[in-house]
């Protein structure tokens, strides 16, 4: 299995100060294997970024809210995210494995909902997680019965070839890493061009999140600002950003948080579009008090 690299331990504070009751919409938790024995067959395995550190990066930042994502690594076991939750407190949520709802019982959902827990992501298939078509509408029907939202990351290559599945769904929808459209590719580009239609349907939302990957350019990743800035216009009451801290199987250093939030200033352009992704979006989105 590759060593991927750790996050930045040392975040900076943003250029701004951030608006009261922002949300980070993603980020993982990780343990010891010893506590938190990592799923057979996993395709990778991060070194340790516990919700203690998770929790100074937001208090540096200025993030009073956050939603923390089951990792593939873990699979349908979700101890991580529980003992994460119960540390962190009432302002943070969850997003559970798509996994879960195949191989757990409707008592550990029950659990899992009382925790905090209120979607479940389907992960690229590049991670080692597939399912057949009837799995997959079972999953879409045990959301539904749960109230959740579906999330959706997007292959590497981006979400075009996703869309079979995705188009047809009537939930809620939150599409991650902003569809991971390819910025020299332009306004043509296949994933981008399907992020934008979906957006024009109220179900659909989208993650502003995972910029160092989604550029070619590198940093100070200003070919990603078309595609964010096509986002925020196409659906400016649905979207939301995500630091995706501690930036899992990354091959090169992470970004420092700070620059991450400095990008998302660029992103929004102004004050009052800061707050709609930071805070009222996601507060719609996840149930937080408003």
């Amino acid at each position: 299995m590759p060593e991927y690299l750790p996050f930045d331990p040392n975040p900076r504070a943003p250029d701004h100060v951030l608006p009261k009751g922002s949300c980070d919409s993603q980020f993982h938790v990780f343990g010891p294997p010893d506590i938190y024995p990592i799923r057979p067959g996993a395709a990778y395995e991060m070194p340790s970024a516990t919700i203690e550190a998770a929790l100074r990066m937001h208090q540096v930042l200025g993030i009073e809210r956050g939603i923390i994502v089951q990792a593939t690594t873990y699979g349908a076991d979700h101890r991580v995210v529980l003992d994460a939750l119960a540390a962190a407190g009432p302002g943070y949520k969850a997003c559970a494995n798509a996994l879960v709802l195949l191989e757990r019982d409707d008592a550990y959902l029950e659990t899992l909902h009382k925790a905090g827990v209120r979607g479940a992501r389907f992960n690229r298939l590049g991670l080692g997680v597939s399912m057949s078509q009837a799995d997959f509408e079972r999953c879409i029907a045990r959301i539904k019965e749960l109230g959740w939202y579906a999330k959706f990351q997007p292959e590497a290559d981006g979400i075009q070839n996703q869309l079979a599945r995705i188009e047809p769904l009537d939930i809620p929808i939150m599409i991650d890493h902003m569809a991971r459209a390819n910025p020299q590719a332009g306004a043509a580009d296949p994933s981008l061009r399907a992020l934008l239609k979906l957006l024009s349907r109220d179900n659909f939302w989208v993650m502003l999140s995972l910029t160092e990957k989604v550029s070619r350019a590198g940093f100070p990743w200003d070919d990603v600002l078309s595609i964010a800035q096509a986002c925020i216009q196409a659906a400016p009451d649905r979207v939301v950003w995500g630091s995706d801290w501690p930036h899992p199987v990354s091959v090169k250093q992470p970004p420092n948080e700070g620059d991450l939030v400095n990008q998302l200033y660029r992103y929004a352009g102004d004050e009052q579009t800061l707050r709609k992704i930071l805070v009222d979006n996601p507060a719609r989105f996840f149930g937080f008090e408003p």
